[in-house]
């Protein structure tokens, strides 16, 4: 029997509350001054959720290239089709990644002309938040576009993978704030959890709306350039605070924490 129909106040209820879930890990962030080895576990473990979250994105966002690739190739689909789509998840790649490469430049360029200094680990922790913020917005315009589409039992399962993928995300954010040795204010995590979090309410709310696999690729493509650009930061940052087997063990971690929420939502889906 089917899951019974929800109503759109109850989808972007839940859609919040999946949203929300990043909000769990921000705290940390507070740390005062934590130990050379913690601030190395935070980073690798934001490594480990990224580079999970980096494959799943582009795996996602590949699916529909491939399908147009298939079907043109079956003559069930055009070339023009595949074409369109392929230089969508090209464009949106590189616009994702060069986008933070320009912005960190642009803030290391007028920290420098101003003679002071900005802080690193808040700009990286604004990057990560971005990335991830792009892509809880696909993720808010699967669970939006299910819901519209009528299929109930996929939206809640989305909801809650979402959500527990958001959880293991906050960590994420504040791993580079560990580095600091003045603590962020409330303020400024609850700013990165509405940039990380809130796009999942918002995806969800425009994939009510409409349903469209381009905008949904589009999205994806962005979150995955951005992604990119936020791991190679974090590895650099990982050679510079060293302990090598205790980055290696969590990133390990990190990367688990991804692959196990993710077999939630396959085991939940089958």
């Amino acid at each position: 029997m089917g899951a019974e129909a929800l109503s759109t106040t109850e989808v972007l209820a839940l859609a919040a509350i999946a949203g929300g879930t990043i909000f769990l890990g921000l705290p940390l962030g507070r740390i005062t001054r934590p130990v050379p080895r913690l601030r190395a576990a935070l980073n690798a473990g934001a490594i480990g959720v990224l580079v999970f979250l980096l494959f799943d994105v582009f795996a996602h966002a590949n699916e529909p290239v491939e399908f147009a690739l298939l079907a043109a190739s079956d003559g069930d689909g055009t070339w023009t089709r595949f074409a369109w789509l392929a230089a969508v998840f090209a464009t949106g790649t590189a616009a994702g990644l060069l986008t933070l490469v320009y912005y960190d430049r642009g803030r290391a360029t007028g920290s420098a002309s101003r003679g002071g200094h900005r802080s690193e680990g808040r700009a990286l922790a604004v990057m990560i938040a971005t990335g991830i913020g792009l892509h809880n917005l696909s993720e808010g315009l699967a669970i939006g576009q299910s819901a519209a589409s009528g299929e109930t039992t996929l939206a809640l399962v989305l909801i809650v993978g979402f959500g527990l993928h958001n959880a293991t995300e906050g960590f994420g954010i504040i791993a580079p704030l560990a580095a600091e040795d003045t603590r962020p204010s409330w303020g400024f995590l609850a700013m990165m959890g509405i940039i990380g979090g809130g796009p999942t309410f918002l995806g969800t709310v425009i994939g009510q709306s409409f349903v469209n696999d381009t905008v949904f690729l589009l999205f994806l493509a962005l979150a995955a350039g951005s992604i990119l650009y936020v791991v190679m930061q974090l590895v650099r940052v990982a050679s510079r605070l060293g302990n090598p087997e205790l980055v290696v063990w969590c990133v390990f971690a990190g990367l688990a924490a991804g692959v196990a929420t993710d077999y939630v939502l396959v085991a939940a889906g089958s």
